[in-house]
């Protein structure tokens, strides 16, 4: 059986690195972590994976990023696959990107920088409880 995954994209890989090791010591063996380093990136890597017959769980991914924005991104991603755990990451997202992704892209939550494990655990046990209470409608 294919494992469950939890994508992060992000341009700076400080934060990559940071983030998948969090998730790492959080959530241990229950879940594969796959990083990009940006949006493109990130829908090519989402577009391999389900080819692949991986589920994708969450997709955790930075506001600020080159080319194209948080907000827009998980639109697109919320297009394609709507089943996906959207979370924001930012350190200076506006109230509009941030309404705009939870009105356009089902966003499940927003993280500040700099966030707390807790804080990472709480948003994403939260939004695969919900995603768990779907399946079993």
């Amino acid at each position: 059986m294919n494992k469950k995954v939890i994508v992060c994209v992000d341009d700076e890989p400080m934060i990559l690195s940071s983030l998948t090791e969090q998730l790492q010591k959080l959530f241990g063996e229950q879940y594969q972590y796959e990083t990009a380093e940006n949006a493109e990136e990130g829908m090519e890597l989402l577009d391999e994976l389900k080819k692949e017959g991986t589920e994708v769980m969450a997709i955790v991914s930075d506001w600020l990023m080159p080319d194209v924005k948080g907000d827009e991104f998980l639109i697109r991603v919320h297009k394609k696959y709507p089943d996906i755990v959207k979370v924001m990451l930012t350190g200076q997202a506006n109230q509009k990107s941030i309404e705009n992704a939870r009105q356009h892209a089902g966003l499940h939550a927003c993280i500040y920088k700099p966030w707390t494990d807790n804080d990472l655990k709480v948003i994403i046990n939260t939004g695969l409880g919900e995603k768990s209470d779907e399946i079993a409608k």
